[in-house]
């Protein structure tokens, strides 16, 4: 089977991922997903923190656990049918990488419901948390890299000027068909620069 690495841009209730082969110089894109991470793809769901800051502290604290879990098993079931049909293609995912924001640690849940900034970044790092907790149930060791970093590490990483950089991603998308996202590129970015770990 011929490793492939998979890289994940998160959003809020759903992420893309995209799997990445071949040698470091000429990467290959195949296959891509929207992972969904919450079942009811509503703003009460896909935005929990701001859900929860609605609600008596107690029951939101459950909520906040109750969407955590669903995001966690959602993405189980997803990567391990990613994990078979890759099988299938002789493809066998050996790596992930997961783009991230600020990567700081968040306060306690009192302090983040009383923060419209912190609430945000919950948000987000709720899903990132689930897509990690994930990886590790499905034995695909994950890597974070900064998103505002992405560019910058990749260029210096794999010898290529930025502007070239940009070209080269545009056009792995292309096997695909379109579209291919913003979302797509710098997970299949992400992707290729652990190919090399």
């Amino acid at each position: 089977m011929q490793a492939a690495a998979l890289g994940f841009r998160v959003h809020s209730g759903w992420a893309a991922a995209v799997a990445v082969c071949g040698p470091l110089n000429a990467p290959v894109v195949v296959d891509r997903k929207k992972i969904q991470l919450v079942k009811t793809f509503s703003y009460t769901f896909r935005q929990p923190y701001h859900t929860a800051k609605k609600m008596e502290r107690q029951g939101a604290a459950k909520f906040i656990r109750d969407v955590q879990t669903e995001a966690k098993g959602l993405a189980v079931s997803s990567l391990r049918s990613l994990q078979a049909q890759m099988a299938a293609g002789d493809f066998r995912i050996t790596r992930g990488a997961l783009l991230l924001a600020s990567g700081r640690a968040l306060p306690p849940l009192e302090q983040i419901l009383v923060s419209h900034a912190l609430i945000h970044t919950a948000d987000g790092e709720l899903f990132r948390e689930g897509l990690r907790a994930a990886c590790s149930r499905c034995e695909i060791p994950v890597k974070g890299i900064r998103e505002k970093e992405l560019f910058a590490t990749a260029s210096a990483a794999l010898g290529i000027q930025e502007a070239a950089l940009k070209g080269r991603i545009a056009g792995l998308g292309k096997s695909l068909g379109p579209p291919w996202s913003q979302d797509e590129k710098f997970a299949a970015l992400a992707a290729w620069l652990t190919l090399g770990r």
